[in-house]
């Protein structure tokens, strides 16, 4: 009698792992063909790469997949940090995860030592889409969690942006690209109303029986145009830096189904340079391949006036200082003078995509009891 062997869903499972080494953050920009191409570059055929990102996505290894926007040109967007009394730190955090489409990654952080910005305890991304109010919208955030400050953030110019937890394990200190990172605007851009009716079921998340080799002839079905020009729309939309990443998305820090945890750690960096260096500095900063995010933020008094701002992740908080060291000894080399630095440690964190449409903000408003025009940014009124 034959025996059905089960399907491998570890991330350390060779082929697996050849796979996620493409599919995390590899396939840049919109792709006609993303499986396609995640078998050509992993050298595994696309019927495997279908059979194992299904399995992978099922068990709960790989958290989602879907076509990524640069949301950082479709909707106004910041880092927020946000004081809260400890007791309701926790519940603000729920809150924030469970009932704000527009917050994405919520993280409790912590440092080593006692600062300013220690207080800081509850940090996430959150966009607004365009035509609201962010401070608006953070005062409602405020009074619905209990926090007493926040400190909205907006990246000023984008360095790095990608994941890739599998294909930077092992990845020794000071590894980095023969030339500085690009930087990158955020100027938000405005889209017709077709571009929107592609851009919604193109940025949906893909359940497992959606995985098929042509995968957008669904969506474009549900975007009601045709398959030619659901792509001609989606590439045109890259053409114009709307479009991130074909995406597979691991589980940071909590364990998978096979009990592994791809990361332990997640650590933000902090680093003041002289007013004038921001760029080169956060070009010198993208350019280190452990780094998974680097912006130019302006992080004001209580966090030192931080500029540059980066995320790495690792399994061990030994390995992650070495990372940093390895930085910080590269920027003083390039005659970049670090005036303060400091690392916010992650603790519990979730994430979500945030919601960018318009029309899905003035719902939420709608549900919450707000009126939705009360919202509106002063300068689209």
């Amino acid at each position: 009698m034959l025996t059905t062997q089960p399907i491998p869903t570890s991330t350390t499972d060779p082929i697996n792992s050849a796979i996620l080494r493409v599919s995390e953050d590899r396939i840049q920009g919109f792709c006609a063909d993303p499986i396609g191409q995640i078998a050509s570059q992993s050298g595994v055929d696309p019927e495997t790469v279908l059979v194992r990102l299904r399995a992978m996505l099922r068990a709960g290894t790989i958290r989602r997949i879907r076509q990524t926007l640069m949301s950082v040109n479709l909707a106004p967007g910041a880092l927020v940090a946000w004081a809260v009394p400890e007791p309701q730190l926790s519940s603000a955090f729920d809150w924030m995860f469970q009932n704000d489409p527009f917050t994405g990654h919520v993280v409790i952080r912590s440092t080593d030592s006692a600062i300013a910005g220690s207080r800081y305890r509850l940090w996430t991304t959150l966009k607004v889409p365009v035509g609201f109010s962010m401070q608006k919208h953070c005062d409602f955030l405020k009074k619905m969690t209990g926090a007493t400050h926040y400190r909205i953030m907006p990246a000023k110019k984008l360095f790095v942006l990608g994941v890739g937890h599998v294909r930077r394990r092992g990845m020794k200190p000071g590894a980095r690209s023969d030339q500085p990172a690009e930087a990158q605007d955020t100027t938000v851009v405005e889209l017709s109303e077709l571009e929107w009716r592609v851009l919604l079921p193109l940025k949906r998340e893909f359940e497992p029986d959606e995985l098929v080799r042509n995968l957008w002839s669904a969506r474009a079905n549900e975007a009601g145009v045709g398959l030619e020009t659901f792509i001609q729309v989606a590439q045109q939309l890259n053409n114009r830096r709307v479009i991130g990443r074909f995406s597979t998305f691991l589980e940071h820090v909590k364990p998978n189904a096979d009990g592994e945890r791809v990361t332990r750690f997640n650590a933000l960096f902090h680093w003041a340079v002289p007013p004038g260096q921001e760029i080169r500095a956060g070009q010198e900063v993208g350019r280190h391949h452990i780094m998974t995010h680097a912006y130019w933020r302006e992080g004001g008094p209580e966090f030192g006036n931080v500029n540059i701002m980066g995320v790495a992740h690792g399994t061990e908080k030994q390995q992650i200082l070495e990372h940093k060291q390895a930085i910080d000894k590269h920027l003083q080399e390039c005659g970049i003078p670090l005036l303060y630095t400091n690392v916010f440690w992650g603790g519990r964190s979730e994430i979500k995509p945030s919601e960018i449409a318009p029309q899905e903000y003035m719902a939420f408003c709608r549900t919450m009891g707000i009126d939705p025009d009360s919202m509106r940014s002063p300068l689209s009124s």
